[in-house]
């Protein structure tokens, strides 16, 4: 933390009104309020935490706070607070009011601009604390300073109910914020309600990412309290270790290594943080931020990274001999596969770009992390040589993998087009050479499969019977997988390429949907599915192409009406519906006992059909829980199915 303190030269002597500076009103938030927080959905409700939450990790990145609290009080109020400097009271020169109200009612009012206040912040740059007053019905912001307690109140999107006034005095060591806010229900009309598992999620990665820093979690809604302390002093090492939980380290010592590096050019001091470690999988999980914010999409630190260590795995292979001549070097994909990283920079003007601004565009940046850490992992190499062994045989294994898998590629790929002869045998596929208006069903059985055949519209609708389960890609290599005749079938049809060739816009359908039955064998294949395609074609997930189909349970009919139920519950209400009448029901026990019709009225009918979108909230929560559920260490699943055994009301084999 020394070199941190002194790299980043903390701002002590300047927290006042001169350093708040006003750039805009505020007046378009309330009117357009997705274009600051991204929308008004559950995801846009929690982004208010956020805001709130990243003033108090600033202030702990400047040095100046240690602790922030973050409580869920009943009626959903949110409540954050932290032992920083307190925000400035003072008259600010511009506005005429107290610096508090300033940055609570004008957009771009913050200590992010230049006023010298903050070195690197996270958030949205200032916009923040005016962006979640505008779209609260009440917030309220509570001030320790000076042996003086302060507090003002706004209400109705923003507008000032009590001016900043003093309401008693506190210790003359105490200090700090407070902010309780609202959320406005006219607009966050989809929930007001916060998922206490999201929070929880995000506020652990903070204190992972910011080692040292204590972050408190209360949900004071239910009658007893759901608490949690994350505090961890090794920062992103006890990172990689939290997400090497359910996998098998091949290295005992977890790599980590922290410097500043200056810019060339840009002159900016830019603090980096890389830690890793190697497991037996035969996935990569690399995940890197920038100033707290997870750069899903990479960018320029990623690919420093990603240079350096590809050079350095190779510059010690040659040392060791295992590569003796230019054609046996290892790519990036070999020196990658188990590995588990975090790369964290700090930045003081980061620049973002890409599909959905999570992509680090400062191209300074590249090259610092690569001078960096190569330096420091190759020193690691060199001072650990079991651990530097066992990373070559991980990769050497890797590569000859890669070799044999390259021969099974070439009988997935689809050479051309019009080539309908490459497609698999198993495929009905659709006339439609148009990919966003064509499907593809996934179907478990070939007689399902036979149905969806017969029942589908074959103008844009796709069949793609498998047999039995597929494949646990979790614990194969990718020589394996392509071996494996069903996920063959698959990547051929899909046609976009898999892994590093992946073409996205090569994809032939804009739909890929998974159906298979409502039972245990059907929610496995589905879970196997899902496994396969977040590790081999993540991006057809993150675009929002994967779904899954919901067959129904039941059929409820006599002479006068037939009608489906896709839950208990469902059915209790159709059995209402019918009253007196006499009825009978089939329970489904598979897609199978469907005829074509069925089939198509109830789950292939885009005009009559339910289907569940798959998407990546967290992708490093998602990677978790696969490697929970699908991996090789078999505690933690045991573990997961004992905690959430209750919420099972009935399973059928």
């Amino acid at each position: 933390m020394d070199e941190l303190e002194t790299s980043l030269e903390k701002a002590k002597a300047s927290y006042t009104e001169n350093d708040i500076q006003v750039l805009e009103g505020l007046e378009a938030v309330r009117k357009r309020p997705g274009m600051y927080i991204g929308s008004t959905s559950a995801r846009g409700l929690h982004h208010l935490v956020w805001e709130i939450v990243d003033n108090g990790i600033d202030e702990a990145l400047a040095g100046y706070a240690d602790t922030i609290d973050v409580t869920i009080e009943p009626d959903n109020i949110i409540r954050v607070e932290d032992n920083g400097r307190g925000m400035p009271v003072e008259i600010h020169h511009k506005t005429g009011i107290s610096t508090v109200e300033t940055i609570f009612t004008v957009l771009h009012a913050g200590g992010k601009f230049g006023g010298g206040a903050y070195k690197v912040s996270g958030g949205l740059h200032g916009v923040g604390a005016s962006v979640v007053n505008a779209l609260s019905t009440w917030l309220e912001v509570t001030v320790k300073k000076d042996g003086k307690l302060y507090q003002c109140r706004f209400e109705n999107g923003g507008k000032v109910a009590q001016p900043l006034h003093v309401i008693g005095d506190c210790d003359p060591s105490d200090h700090g914020s407070t902010v309780r806010f609202k959320a406005d229900s006219t607009i966050f009309t989809e929930t007001t309600s916060y998922d206490a598992d999201i929070l929880k999620d995000r506020l652990k990665q903070l204190a992972f990412l910011n080692k040292g820093i204590k972050i408190l979690f209360h949900d004071n809604r239910g009658e007893t309290s759901d608490d949690e302390t994350y505090f961890y002093q090794g920062g992103i090492k006890e990172y990689v270790q939290f997400l090497n939980a359910n996998k098998t380290p091949i290295t005992s010592e977890i790599f980590c290594c922290e410097g500043v590096e200056v810019g060339d050019e840009t002159g900016y001091k830019v603090l980096i943080e890389v830690a890793l470690q190697y497991n037996d999988t035969y996935n990569t999980s690399i995940y890197s931020f920038c100033n707290n914010i997870h750069t899903v999409e990479g960018g320029y630190h990623e690919d420093g990274f990603r240079m350096a260590l590809n050079r350095v795995i190779n510059a010690y292979a040659k040392e060791k001999g295992v590569i003796k001549k230019d054609e046996d070097t290892l790519q990036g994909e070999d020196v990658r596969e188990g590995l588990t990283a975090i790369i964290s920079v700090k930045h003081p003007n980061p620049q973002y770009e890409g599909q959905t601004k999570t992509k680090l565009g400062n191209s300074e940046v590249r090259k610092m992390v690569s001078t960096m850490f190569g330096r420091e992992f190759a020193r690691f190499l060199a001072e650990h040589p079991d651990e530097g062994k066992a990373i070559l045989d991980k990769a050497t294994l890797a590569y000859k993998a890669r070799l044999a898998a390259k021969k099974a590629r070439e009988l997935t790929r689809r050479k051309n087009v019009l080539e309908i002869s490459s497609l698999p045998g198993k495929l009905a596929d659709c006339h439609s050479k148009d990919a966003s208006i064509s499907e593809i069903y996934i179907v478990e059985g070939d007689s399902a499969g036979g149905s969806a055949k017969l029942g589908r519209d074959s103008n844009f609708q796709a069949i793609l019977p498998l047999r039995g389960k597929i494949l646990n890609v979790e614990k194969a290599n990718l020589h394996r997988i392509y071996d494996n005749k069903e996920i063959a079938s698959m990547i051929t049809a899909f046609g976009c390429g898999i892994g590093d060739e992946m073409d996205m816009n090569k994809l032939r359908y804009h739909k890929i949907i998974i159906m298979t039955d409502a039972d245990v064998d059907g929610s496995h294949i589905r879970t196997l599915l899902l496994t396969f395609l977040y590790r081999y074609f993540k991006p057809v997930i993150e675009q929002g192409y994967v779904y899954c189909a919901l067959p129904p349970l039941y059929k409820i009919w006599n002479a006068k009406r037939t009608d489906y139920a896709y839950s208990d519950e469902q059915l209790d209400l159709l059995k209402q519906e019918f009253g007196e009448a006499k009825y009978d029901i089939q329970r489904y026990k598979g897609l199978g006992e469907m005829d074509p019709d069925q089939l198509w009225e109830t789950t292939m009918d885009p005009k009559t059909r339910t289907l569940k979108r798959v998407s990546i909230d967290d992708a490093i929560e998602a990677d978790q829980v696969l490697s929970m559920l699908m991996g090789d260490e078999v505690e933690p699943r045991k573990n997961f199915i004992v905690q959430n055994a209750h919420y099972v009301q009935n399973l059928d084999f």
